[in-house]
């Protein structure tokens, strides 16, 4: 099972509060676990502030309005670029021919100057699995997967991403039971 370009749609009754409610696009499902990045939820963080924290100069004003995700609880203070493809950067995972995951400084500094790429989610931390993990959860019903559409990233506010994935299925996330039942 090779989960990557998956959207993980967390079910109503998930135990652990870190993914209750989110939707996270896994970047990379290999034997040695897997790792994704929550989409869904912003923190108390705008891009500005982050680019302030890390010292990066910006002249743009917008990037005040630009929320900063919470991409999961591993290395939490460490930043996460989902973005469509451009430029070649220091350290990019390749997600798909549409999508790069890239953790290095510099897609920041180009963004800042209005010169990274047209879309992109800025996220701190990212959601890891330990070989097996996922699918262990899988089996106990925690998640509901579906193929991962990009224009839902790329969209989407944070708030609406959960609904559209869910939707993309033929399901309204409300009406998800919090119970599951196995034939």
């Amino acid at each position: 099972m090779n989960l990557t370009q998956q959207f993980l749609i967390a079910m109503p009754a998930m135990a652990d509060s870190r993914f209750a409610k989110s939707l996270i696009l896994i970047c990379e499902h290999n034997d040695n676990g897997a790792l994704g990045i929550v989409v869904n939820r912003p923190i108390d963080l705008s891009l500005q502030d982050l680019f302030i924290q890390l010292k990066i100069t910006s002249q743009l004003d917008h990037f005040q309005h630009t929320p900063v995700l919470y991409g999961g609880p591993v290395q939490a203070d460490r930043g996460f670029v989902l973005h469509q493809p451009g430029d070649t950067w220091q350290s990019t995972l390749a997600v798909s021919e549409g999508v790069g995951l890239t953790t290095s400084k510099d897609i920041l500094e180009a963004i800042a100057k209005g010169e990274g790429p047209e879309r992109y989610i800025v996220s701190l931390g990212y959601a890891g699995w330990a070989p097996g993990q996922l699918e262990h959860e899988l089996g106990q019903n925690a998640w509901l997967t579906v193929d991962a559409d990009y224009s839902i990233l790329f969209t989407h506010s944070a708030a609406e991403r959960l609904s559209a994935a869910t939707q993309s299925l033929g399901i309204d996330y409300a009406t998800l039971s919090d119970t599951a039942g196995h034939a």
